[in-house]
């Protein structure tokens, strides 16, 4: 695969706008008005008109309550480019992809890529915003019978395979979480800036052996959003464009097989790689990691995936001291992630992304952020997506 990086700026697809609308227990609006919101500030945070958009990639969430007529909420009339799309937590890296190609092709100028959900409402525990939502038959009512009923039980059921494979502690997982709560402390953004320690994530209750409550990412309404364009029309408008200089996708297609590799490889094991060649970059140039953390496990396994550590030493890894946190060798997950800051599917670690990329973090800018590492998970290990990020210097 070429690399993209000989490729000239003015061609190369650059993320140019970003909207965010307000995270977390935010009742009211629909999943649809939020996208519809999200598009509006990305649209005003780059310096165009909603009328300038011609490429619109939806993301429908768990609640699949954004769909094709956010065209018409927005106004927009003869679009280049309308989909609607679901890999689940690695959506937006695939839209962010295919908004690329279409730009570099000519096929759109202009492209948003949104993803918004509601799934939180008022007298509802949090818990109960993804479960109930279907009837299983066949095999997957077969798993949900043997207790399999929900996201906790299968991600808790891969990293206690991780454990008994490598040795992986539930302490070592712990340091990813203290160490993500330690960035959110800084972040406006981020719905929790308490500090917490390692005996704070030990004594949080379990929800699914081996996985404490600190281990688990957070829920959240809101809606996110992106628009892609040219690296010469970026350039000219309001903020420092991110160019989008490689991706790449992976799609493992587990199927709970004996002796298959569940839990102990990702899809982050190819695309990562295939992301870097596309950049023309190694994972020691990388300056910012922004990993999908729908648990701690989750991070930990896309570390080894991508190369940061061998396989199996995950655990050692993240809790040698100097790695993880703000004073950290490795800046992960810098606004909070998901853990910490806001759920937003694979827009959470692509907003920051961005936003690290731009230089604009405030107290919690990376000094070095000429190229940054983004990553979606979607479904139990079932997709992937990677996208490399230039920063300034790129632009």
């Amino acid at each position: 695969m070429s690399s993209r990086v000989d490729m000239p700026a003015y061609r190369r697809a650059a993320i140019a706008g970003l909207g965010l609308t307000e995270m977390g227990k935010v009742y009211g609006p629909t999943a649809q008005q939020f996208a519809a919101e999200a598009v509006r500030r990305a649209v005003a945070d780059a310096g165009i008109a909603v009328a300038d958009i011609d490429g619109l990639l939806v993301s429908a969430g768990v609640t699949n309550a954004v769909n094709l007529s956010l065209q018409v909420d927005l106004g927009l009339r003869d679009l280049r480019m309308l989909t609607q799309m679901q890999a689940f937590g690695s959506t937006a890296g695939a839209m962010v992809q295919y908004a690329a190609l279409a730009v570099e092709a000519g096929m759109a100028d202009t492209v948003a890529c949104v993803f918004a959900d509601a799934p939180l409402q008022p007298g509802r525990s949090t818990g109960a915003a993804y479960t109930g939502r279907s009837e299983p038959l066949g095999w997957a009512g077969l798993r949900e019978a043997s207790g399999f009923v929900n996201p906790n039980t299968l991600y808790a059921l891969a990293a206690r395979r991780h454990m008994q494979a490598y040795g992986t502690t539930s302490e070592q997982l712990g340091a990813i979480a203290v160490a993500q709560r330690a960035w959110a402390e800084t972040n406006p953004l981020a719905q929790l800036r308490t500090p917490i320690t390692l005996a704070d994530h030990q004594a949080s209750r379990f929800v699914v052996e081996p996985f404490h409550l600190l281990d688990c990412c957070l829920v959240s309404n809101g809606g996110a959003a992106v628009i892609v364009t040219s690296g010469d029309r970026a350039a000219a408008l309001a903020q420092p464009p991110v160019p989008v200089l490689g991706w790449g996708q992976a799609h493992p297609g587990n199927r709970w097989r004996r002796n298959d590799d569940f839990g102990l490889v990702s899809g982050a094991a190819r695309s990562g790689p295939t992301a870097l060649e596309m950049a023309g970059v190694g994972v020691e140039d990388v300056d910012v990691v922004e990993l999908y953390d729908c648990y701690t496990y989750t991070v930990l396994l896309t570390l080894e995936d991508y190369g940061f550590c061998k396989k199996g030493e995950g655990g050692a890894f993240v809790s040698t001291p100097g790695i993880l946190g703000p004073e950290g060798a490795l800046p992960l997950n810098t606004g909070g992630g998901q853990l910490s800051s806001y759920y937003m599917w694979g827009m959470t670690p692509l907003a920051e992304g961005v936003i690290q990329a731009r230089g604009q973090a405030g107290k919690r800018q990376v000094d070095r952020h000429d190229i940054v590492l983004v990553s979606g998970n979607g479904g139990f290990l079932d997709h992937h997506s990677t996208l490399v990020l230039g920063g300034t210097s790129h632009s």
